[in-house]
């Protein structure tokens, strides 16, 4: 079944009994990830991960561990990174298979309407599936408000406001710096208390949501020079590497469709014209200079590529600095052949 975006919040921190399948999709793959963790953490679970390659070699496998118990006790949940259509027969004999002692979660990009994975996961009672998009406007400071809130912070509009910009909107960050402000002033969930502009100032993060677009802007408008600078400054420990790539993705997908309408006819003056009141004033200029610079067929790529680093960035113990480097190096490169 399709799970709709005001009904997502609830699914995942009270899921249902008989549901066997999660299927989170979409452009915002952190959010998917983020969402992901409630419901395990509502369940009181551990992740066991699965690659999807060995469900491809062997579609019994994802039934198989589903209904395998857990040899050190406790709950469990499969948990598949990154998901697309290769397990698609692996779900389906996962449906077909007596009641799991396991729940499966799958964390996949952006899916095709025709695409077999999503096909079963949203025509089934056993399984659920969502598209995570990223939030902006109220959507995005609902969502600090929520995330907020599981940490028993009280937060304002305006903060909520501010903390969705720093965070470029992006879940995954706003719950690391939500936990450092609860932590700070000693909020939890039984004792909420309101988080203002003076805690937010005095333990925010060194690096900003916009220093993170700055590294994106830098990269893909082909600033080398700007760019090497600003990467010589990273601290060596790496922790800046995942949301600078989030911050890169999410510019590629703000840029996606207004290149897909210049490209259908439209000239880069009035597209930007029309979208004008609905784009943060900071990202206009930044934005239309990559009109320029960048086809849809090669955000599209690029947007690929941005994914295939986070999960590396993720699931490897490599130095994270130096892979990020080389993708923001390599992009400029690209930028400044066109």
């Amino acid at each position: 079944m399709k799970i709709a975006k005001g009904a997502i919040a609830r699914a995942v921190d009270e899921p249902k009994q008989g549901i066997r399948f999660y299927l989170f999709h979409g452009p915002d793959q952190a959010q998917s990830r983020a969402l992901g963790s409630r419901l395990v953490q509502a369940l009181g679970a551990d992740r066991f991960i699965i690659i999807s390659n060995a469900i491809r070699s062997d579609p019994a496998t994802l039934a198989d561990e589903a209904a395998a118990l857990n040899l050190f006790g406790g709950k469990r949940v499969i948990w598949i990174e990154p998901a697309g259509d290769d397990i698609a027969e692996g779900l389906g004999a996962l449906l077909q298979a007596p009641a799991p002692e396991s729940p499966v979660v799958a964390i996949a990009g952006p899916l095709r309407k025709t695409s077999a994975l999503l096909k079963l996961a949203e025509s089934s009672p056993l399984a659920a599936a969502f598209a995570a998009y990223l939030p902006e406007g109220q959507d995005a400071e609902r969502m600090i408000i929520d995330v907020a809130r599981r940490f028993g912070l009280k937060v304002g509009q305006a903060v909520a406001s501010r903390l969705a910009e720093a965070c470029g909107n992006d879940q995954a960050i706003a719950m690391q710096e939500l936990d450092k402000f609860a932590l700070y002033i000693g909020a939890t969930p039984q004792s909420p208390k309101e988080l203002d502009h003076d805690a937010v100032d005095a333990v925010g993060a060194e690096m900003a949501g916009g220093d993170f677009l700055r590294l994106a802007d830098l990269a893909l408008g082909g600033r080398m020079d700007e760019l090497l600078e600003e990467l010589s400054r990273l601290p060596a420990s790496g922790g800046e590497a995942i949301p600078a790539v989030r911050s890169l993705q999410r510019r590629l997908l703000m840029l996606a469709p207004i290149r897909a309408r210049v490209e259908k006819g439209e000239s880069p003056s009035a597209v930007m014209a029309s979208i004008g009141r609905t784009m943060f004033w900071k990202d206009k200029a930044p934005v239309e200079a990559m009109l320029g610079r960048w086809t849809a067929a090669d955000v599209a790529k690029a947007v690929e590529r941005c994914a295939n680093l986070e999960r590396s960035l993720i699931f490897s113990d490599a130095p994270q600095v130096p892979a990020l480097g080389e993708e923001l190096i390599a992009v400029a490169r690209a930028a400044r052949r066109r």
